[in-house]
């Protein structure tokens, strides 16, 4: 016989996210089912997107409650409204879970810094609030528009009330817990770091298929959100510097992803003549990524240094070990912490100079196979997901009631 919802070992968690529809949002899929297996039960929030459409379903005993998503955002007011939309939404689906299943603790995940609003009135009835740190909102601000000033200030404000309201916070990497306790003030024995990756299964490497590399001997992957912050623009101009110095089209570029920036890298691709090189997959499967990887000689990083990028955590990198493939990346801080010695770093956001690394890799296949082997065993050893899981479980036990 199941246990009922009060007598499960860990007690009842409500996790709110804006940014993706769950299961796909990957990180709090591997939250939900961690927190299941430890005896939770968990509730989710999210906006429906892609073949995820029911308004309500049970995966893997996770209880999913989705809204309609509102149009995508087009300038500072619209990210407002989005906002607001998404926040209004996110209410009136925990004060129906509240009546019903309830919950103990509210699992907050940003951006937006928002969701304290909602805590904050729970907490009034002996509810805990955990701040899942996924981004550095103002951070993600400057990066995204150039600018601090007035919604720079105002995102602050945000994130500081978030800080005040949160009974523990988790942080994907130190330099996120830094700032939760230099810029949030909180008590670093509440900050607990639980790093994003994939599970040791998920991408563990599959043999490379030849056709994937579309007629030349060589293929370069990116893997990742096309968003203006994450530098894919930067690859492409990489590409055609790569193809001049090499004197050359024997490279093949995939690029697998979506976000906000999409057709405005497809139009440039066009502009610059490298429709025959260059191959956007938009997202796919799971199996049709591990697959490209796999094939991949080199997998690139090209999140030009700003002060969001510097400091976060690049899944795409994680991903690239999981699989055994070489990395070339700009040197930020947080990339040379995960990738190690496992990348070749260009200097931040000079494309020749990310061009010059792809080419070092392609010349030298033995160098791209000790780095392979050394980014995997890294992953393994470390960076998977079943690491991660472990600091989830210990974050969650700072919730309980002291004796």
């Amino acid at each position: 016989m199941s246990a009922s919802p009060g007598e499960r070992a860990g007690g009842r968690v409500l996790i709110l996210v804006e940014n993706l529809p769950v299961p796909f949002d990957r990180r709090v899929w591997l939250e939900s089912k961690a927190l299941t297996s430890a005896g939770w039960l968990v509730s989710v929030i999210c906006p429906k997107g892609g073949p995820w459409t029911a308004d309500y379903e049970e995966i893997e005993g996770v209880h999913i409650h989705r809204y309609d998503p509102p149009p995508s955002a087009k300038g500072a007011l619209s990210y407002v409204w989005e906002f607001l939309y998404c926040w209004l939404q996110t209410l009136r689906l925990t004060i129906g879970i509240a009546g019903g299943r309830g919950f103990d603790v509210i699992h907050a995940c940003n951006p937006p810094d928002t969701f304290f609003a909602i805590a904050v009135c729970f907490k009034l009835w002996g509810k805990k609030f955990l701040f899942d740190q996924h981004d550095l909102c103002p951070e993600l601000y400057v990066a995204r528009f150039g600018k601090e000033g007035f919604w720079y200030a105002a995102l602050r404000v945000l994130e500081r009330f978030t800080y005040l309201t949160a009974d523990v916070v988790i942080a994907t990497n130190q330099s996120y817990r830094e700032t939760a306790i230099r810029r949030g003030g909180v008590d670093p024995a509440r900050v607990v770091v639980v790093r994003s990756g994939p599970e040791s299964s998920r991408f563990a490497g599959l043999p490379p298929d030849p056709a994937l590399k579309r007629g030349r001997p060589y293929l370069a992957a990116y893997l990742g959100v096309m968003a203006p912050q994450d530098g894919v623009d930067h690859l492409i101009r990489a590409a055609a510097d790569l193809i001049a110095r090499r004197g050359k089209r024997d490279v093949s570029f995939t690029l697998i992803g979506a976000g906000d920036s999409f057709a405005d890298l497809v139009a440039l691709t066009k502009e610059m003549g490298l429709d025959d090189v260059i191959h956007f997959t938009g997202r796919i499967s799971d199996a049709e990524v591990e697959a490209i990887l796999s094939t991949a000689d080199v997998c690139v990083s090209p999140d030009p240094k700003n002060p969001l990028n510097d400091v976060s955590t690049m899944n795409k990198i994680l991903e690239y070990m999981a699989v055994g493939r070489p990395v070339v990346a700009f040197d930020l801080r947080e990339t040379r912490y995960s990738a190690g010695d496992g990348a070749l770093y260009a200097t931040p956001n000079e494309t020749a100079d990310l061009a010059a690394k792809i080419d070092a890799l392609l010349a030298d296949p033995a160098l791209r196979a000790s780095m392979g082997d050394y980014n995997q065993e890294r992953f393994r050893q470390g960076f998977a997901w079943e690491y991660s899981q472990v600091e989830l479980i210990k974050a969650y036990e700072l919730l309980r009631p002291r004796a």
